[in-house]
């Protein structure tokens, strides 16, 4: 482990400069095997999910830099990161065996996505000023914007802010947008000022390309997006009706109206897919990438992030199909970690589509992949807002379409919406205790091994905090304390 630069004694104090991959700690899964069912009753069934969450800040904010803590760039030490830069995460080849992904960048969706629950915490804020890691996210992403090549969805950004050869991703300035303004409220004038100009030139941008095909979440294959058209669709859905003086730029009503449309296209009578062709009409929609993408846990995170209902009883159906793939002792796709984990009463754990094959080596490609621990936070958030959704309409979403859904939970058309209630949460319950049971000591990585459980592919990922946070607010509706 590389310690922390930090000054000399009788010099002029500096930022404290962390490597990355400082704070990664390795851990061979064999020197665990066994002692894990010894704790289960004692650690994971009494979780305090609001206390782990504070304890899940503190992790995340370690990967998001400041004018006090900077961290280097692993290919040149001589660069150090901007503040409001965050990393996804700060493992690279070198100190990451089994990883040849660097991880060691700004990626516009993970940013907005740890912004969003920065600004849902409670940080202080300075004397007569507002919070500075909000303020110093604005000014970072107003560099990225300023050197985004070609377009302004250039995706991946260095620590320093400058573009690196990567690809288009139409939902990063959509996501950006929303997460300045859940921090607007929270920063100062100048941080405003700024804000209101990346929020116009995101606004030009969507209103021009929001009807394009784009690289998908998974940065894996290009076409009509179910999650980048429906968190387009939030974005301008929240500044059509905005009270922060943001203006409402024309053609914005036709933009919804048109993305609300696109939405509808991805349904294929079965469930939403992830990613569409041009209609040819009178035929069914299909997944120009093919066999074994759908179906795809991006539609849940869509809800999570963009703007479908969780009431949508289509929505309903493919998150029966995503769990029952992974969770089905009958499943060609079932993981082994969640047969064991149903015995002690937790999981299951989600993957991210049935074809997957990538663990953090591009060289070594596993068939059927392994779960995540952030699309396991985002399908358990699934769960705690439509139990909210259930209490506050006093009925269900229930129709054929939901039906393998509810049926999961032991929950039928007649089953009273109180009772659906609590199995929806104690479902929401059981994924995020997995989280917890499977993490080092709370620290969590990218992905469990599909048969052991283990951390593994990349450590210390932010997303995978951010997820944690964000279905754990979802479930108590409190707010970290920052």
């Amino acid at each position: 482990m590389t310690a922390p630069t930090t000054a000399a004694a009788g010099t002029e104090p500096r930022a404290t400069v962390l490597e990355p991959g400082s704070h990664v700690r390795a851990r061979a899964a064999s020197a665990f095997v066994g002692s894990r069912g010894e704790q289960i009753q004692s650690v994971v069934q009494r979780t305090d999910f609001q206390l782990t969450a504070q304890h899940m800040f503190t992790l995340m904010q370690r990967n998001v830099a400041s004018d006090g803590f900077l961290f280097s760039d692993p290919t040149d030490p001589s660069k150090f990161s901007t503040p409001g830069c965050v990393i996804a995460a700060p493992s690279f080849p070198a100190n990451s065996p089994g990883v040849d992904q660097d991880y060691v960048f700004n990626w516009t969706r993970d940013a907005a996505i740890t912004a969003i629950e920065l600004a849902a915490a409670s940080l202080p804020q300075r004397n007569h000023a507002g919070v500075e890691p909000l303020e110093d996210y604005v000014r970072f992403a107003a560099i990225c914007q300023g050197n985004a090549m070609p377009t302004l969805a250039h995706a991946c950004f260095t620590i320093e802010g400058q573009s690196r050869p990567w690809t288009e991703q139409n939902d990063g300035p959509a996501l950006q947008t929303i997460a300045i303004l859940q921090a607007f409220p929270q920063i100062d004038q100048e941080a405003q000022d700024l804000g209101r100009q990346v929020i116009a030139r995101n606004l030009e941008f969507l209103l021009q390309h929001y009807r394009d095909q784009t690289t998908n979440l998974w940065e894996e294959h290009s076409g009509y997006s179910f999650f980048a058209r429906s968190v387009q669709l939030r974005c301008l859905l929240e500044i059509s009706v905005n009270s922060l003086g943001i203006p409402v730029p024309d053609g914005i009503g036709t933009a919804i109206e048109a993305l609300q449309a696109g939405l509808e296209d991805h349904w294929d009578g079965t469930r939403y897919l992830s990613l569409i062709s041009d209609r040819v009409e009178g035929l069914p929609p299909s997944d120009p990438a093919g066999p074994g993408y759908d179906p795809n846990i991006d539609i849940v995170m869509a809800a999570v992030y963009g703007a479908v209902p969780l009431t949508d009883t289509r929505l309903l159906a493919t998150a029966a199909e995503l769990r029952r793939q992974w969770s089905d002792p009958a499943s060609d796709y079932v993981y082994q970690v969640n047969l064991a984990d149903e015995a002690q009463g937790i999981g299951p754990m989600m993957g991210r589509y049935p074809g997957d094959t990538y663990d953090g080596d591009m060289s070594d490609h596993v068939l059927g992949g392994h779960p995540w621990a952030l699309t396991t936070c985002n399908f358990a958030e699934l769960y705690y807002r439509l139990a909210d959704g259930v209490r506050s309409l006093g009925s269900l979403p229930y129709d054929p379409l939901s039906a393998p859904f509810f049926a999961q939970l032991q929950i039928g058309a007649d089953t009273p919406p109180s009772d659906a209630v609590a199995r929806l949460e104690e479902a929401g319950d059981r994924m995020l205790k997995a989280v917890v049971y499977h993490s080092d000591n709370l620290e969590l990585s990218e992905q469990f091994d599909a048969w052991n459980g283990f951390c593994r592919s990349v450590r210390n990922l932010t997303w995978s905090y951010a997820a944690y946070l964000s279905a754990v607010r979802a479930k108590t509706g409190l707010h970290v304390q920052g």
